[in-house]
């Protein structure tokens, strides 16, 4: 079964407070929304974390195809080997996803324009509201 992973990365500032999005479409319509919290990143690092976020997912799940669809162009270009990447904090997220996106039968990487990506998107700030929320709360 061939799944499509929505990935994307908010940071509030850059750097700033950031979280991680993903969204996992089965070809049968199932749908897994996954979000995580990154404390302090850049908006490029959100962006590697959004992925390796839904990669982790999909390896739990035995997933064996996958088409990664992402408004990150920076991203998709690097992966695809179109650019390289110069960013020492990036370097060891780029070189995990390459490890991780090797482990499936096939992968087709596609950048995407924001419109299309709404949903990774929301899922990435809903991490940041979430923790903001968290972390003002009252003891009592």
């Amino acid at each position: 079964m061939k799944w499509i992973l929505y990935t994307d990365g908010a940071s509030r500032g850059n750097p700033g407070l950031a979280g991680a999005g993903a969204l996992l479409v089965s070809e049968e319509g199932e749908k897994i929304e996954l979000r995580r919290f990154l404390g302090e990143r850049t908006n490029n690092q959100a962006e590697y974390e959004g992925l390796l976020l839904g990669l982790e997912r999909l390896k739990k799940i035995n997933a064996r195809k996958l088409e990664v669809r992402a408004d990150s162009e920076l991203m998709i270009r690097q992966l695809k080997g179109e650019y390289r990447v110069k960013n020492e904090h990036l370097k060891p997220l780029y070189e995990r996803a390459c490890e991780m996106l090797r482990t499936f039968e096939s992968v087709a990487l596609k950048h995407i324009p924001r419109e299309e990506n709404r949903e990774a998107d929301r899922l990435s700030n809903e991490a940041i509201d979430h923790s903001a929320k968290r972390r003002h709360k009252l003891p009592f």
